[in-house]
């Protein structure tokens, strides 16, 4: 039987190691865009991502010793892959080689080269037990330094008096430019230490409300590998609880082009290392565990933006109308709103697991200094209104041979209101992977950190079922397709009334080698609104149907040179409004020699849109954790050229510049972003030293 094995192992390595080898920066690259295209926003941040993708390239796992927790950060394996190595490695022993990956029943050649940058096969398990002294010298040092600006003048960066400044909110008290910067010690994934700072474009710096600098000042130090105590966080963290629905502070997946990424993977504890100024935890957190049982505990405290009133009988009584999420700071109202409510939240999360089954049950309390009370519209009239509420949830994933059952049952005490997400993941073999969601999220169902499956911005009042399928034709033909349903039998923010919708999507791919690769796109979407053409009275809702249709193009003309041709079309049809339209062609050069010490990163684009309403959104490239995903609309161009230097063997310099020029524009923007003129161009200088 071992003869066979290694005669099995030896002919795949001659068959297919040409297909095995991808550059670090291709596999990231590729993995962040197809993760921000989905999102269809220009504020992101998937910072945590890129971190663990580029640990894992410069710290390969070895897949001999690696856990089912550990194979998870990868973001790139189901759990059916998962336990189908555990299981193979547990029936025949330690792999040989990578190439032994080919056997498994469900792990196909796309998935191998994929998660081949990140991996390797070794006899020699980690060292676990790893003293101060070789953590400090071993470990990574790391400081980033960033510049951003936009060179044209807006509105709200005029010069105006002193009076005019503190009775208007249409001026901004700083500069235009965007400071950052970040210290950082590492080891492995063990031991982490930092602290970021970040001043937004408009917001002050070293004076005014801001004499301590920047803006926004995050600061943590984590642990973890203990043999009981496996894992500490001071500071600033995130914590990951079952499928999103009770508590998850940080970026999580939605609906993808990969219909088997529909299931989250929570990480319970980890240190929070973003700008993001809303979605974290601010304090102390454990987590403990004997054997299968791990327990998590944590307290946060940390001041948000709101919008206070006082009532005029009690001087000390105040409520909150509204909280701000942008983390802005640059007008009087903006500023009026910093750190003026304190937001608590203490929590635990009991958890087992085996190779193949895990659950989990969470408590967690949230609530407010003050009562939070906003205006009552008959859609937000299920809303949180009060000072706290408690949540209680249950989750759990279950791998059984080629299925993974998983799901999360969570109640909120606010309202007596319940969310519930039950699914299945199941694999035929490597050719074929099936993906299935039910959701129900009750209208009057709330938590102020959640990010459940779903069609809407929150986790409440929706119902729906998704359905996936992927497919590997031929060794060049793949298809990923997904149809979702959902209803919500509330109104909603411009939908007085119930309402339905669908969304469609389907995505043939060719690859017939690794220098080539072709997809197209069609995805429709179905959603009600409100009519344009209401009489004051009753409004009346209509179906609002958007279409939209991509070809991309991506060929490696060389090792180092590649070139991505990207068309896109999109319509927009409704009763109430005559039909819109939408087009964007662009052309990215990458230039990326071997030996040479830089890189170069160009495109063009040519965009056509009716409206605002017919916007596509196209990532692109950026320094490293800086995302760009902008929104093209209207008609004009856009360019931009990124080079990225290594020098001095520590150091990394990227600096890029963009432009849109707009064609039928004489101004852009409203209001205190407003630019005179039909040009916006953005600059960012980015360097870093690494030890």
């Amino acid at each position: 039987m071992i003869y066979f094995r290694h005669i099995f192992i030896l002919s795949c390595f001659f068959i297919s190691i040409q297909g095995f080898s991808q550059e670090k920066s291709e596999v990231i690259q590729q993995r962040i865009e197809f993760i921000a295209e989905q999102l269809e926003t220009e504020q992101i941040d998937l910072t945590n991502v890129v971190e663990q993708l580029n640990y894992y390239f410069e710290h390969p796992l070895n897949l001999n010793g690696a856990t089912a927790e550990e194979l998870e950060e990868l973001n790139l394996l189901s759990a059916v892959q998962i336990n189908d190595l555990l299981l193979h490695i547990k029936l025949f022993g330690k792999l040989i080689t990578v190439y032994e990956l080919q056997s498994l029943e469900y792990w196909d050649l796309q998935t191998i080269q994929l998660v081949l940058p990140f991996i390797r096969v070794d006899d020699k398990l980690d060292n676990l037990h790893v003293s101060w002294k070789e953590a400090l010298t071993q470990g990574n040092y790391e400081a980033f330094l960033r510049y951003q600006t936009t060179p044209e003048p807006k509105h709200g960066y005029s010069s105006v008096p002193d009076s005019v400044q503190q009775t208007s909110n249409s001026y901004y008290y700083g500069n235009s430019d965007h400071y950052y910067t970040r210290l950082r010690y590492s080891y492995r994934t063990n031991i982490s230490v930092g602290i970021t700072g970040d001043k937004d474009a408009g917001e002050q710096f070293f004076k005014g409300i801001q004499k301590n600098g920047f803006d926004f000042y995050s600061v943590h130090a984590f642990f973890k590998g203990g043999k009981y105590i496996k894992a500490v966080a001071l500071g600033d963290y995130q914590i990951q609880i079952g499928q999103g629905l009770n508590l998850w502070s940080g970026y999580a997946f939605g609906k993808t082009a990969d219909v088997t990424n529909i299931k989250k993977t929570a990480n319970p504890l980890k240190p929070y290392t973003s700008v993001d100024e809303t979605r974290f935890m601010r304090g102390a957190a454990i987590d403990i565990g004997y054997k299968a049982f791990s327990l998590t505990s944590f307290a946060s405290v940390k001041k948000v933006d709101a919008s206070l009133l006082s009532d005029s009988l009690f001087d000390d009584l105040e409520f909150v109308t509204s909280i701000n999420l942008t983390g802005l700071h640059r007008t009087n109202s903006e500023i009026a709103k910093k750190n003026a409510l304190t937001e608590k939240i203490l929590g635990s999360n009991l958890r087992y697991r085996n190779r193949n089954f895990q659950f989990g049950i969470a408590g967690i309390f949230q609530g407010y200094d003050k009562d939070y009370s906003k205006e009552i519209q008959p859609y937000n009239q299920f809303d949180f209104r009060g000072k706290n509420m408690f949540a209680l949830s249950a989750d759990y994933s279950w791998v059984v041979k080629n299925f993974n059952f998983f799901g999360e049952t969570s109640r909120s005490s606010y309202n007596g209101s319940w969310a519930n997400l039950h699914g299945v993941l199941f694999s035929l073999d490597s050719r074929a992977s099936f993906s299935i969601l039910y959701r129900n999220y009750q209208r009057g169902y709330q938590t102020l950190y959640n990010t459940g499956f779903s069609e809407g911005s929150n986790t409440q009042n929706e119902s729906g079922i998704y359905a996936g399928l992927k497919m590997k034709l031929s060794s060049a033909w793949t298809v990923n397709c997904y149809v979702d349903l959902f209803k919500f039998p509330w109104m909603k923010y411009q939908v007085d009334s119930p309402s339905t919708g669908h969304e469609f999507m389907i995505q043939p791919a060719y690859k017939p080698n690794k220098q080539l690769e072709i997809y197209g796109r069609f995805r429709e979407q179905l959603r009600q609104k409100n009519s344009r053409d209401s009489d004051g009275t009753v409004t009346q809702i209509e179906d609002v149907v958007q279409r939209n249709y991509r070809l991309n193009v991506s060929y490696a003309v060389s090792e180092f040179f590649t070139i991505k041709s990207r068309i896109e079309y999109v319509t927009i049809n409704r009763k109430s409004n005559t039909p819109e339209k939408g087009l964007i062609i662009s052309q990215d050069v990458l230039f990326k020699p071997k030996n040479l010490p830089f890189d170069l990163s160009l495109r063009y684009v040519l965009f056509d849109t009716d409206s605002y309403d017919t916007r596509i959104y196209s990532y692109e490239n950026n320094a490293l954790y800086v995302f760009a995903v902008p929104s093209y609309y209207y008609q004009g161009s856009r360019a931009y050229a990124m080079i990225r230097y290594s020098f001095l063997r520590h150091c990394d310099l990227w600096v890029r510049y963009g432009v849109f020029i707009y064609n039928n524009r004489s101004s852009i923007g409203s209001g205190a972003e407003e630019i005179s003129g039909s040009k916006k161009s953005d600059i960012t200088v980015q360097l870093r030293v690494k030890f």
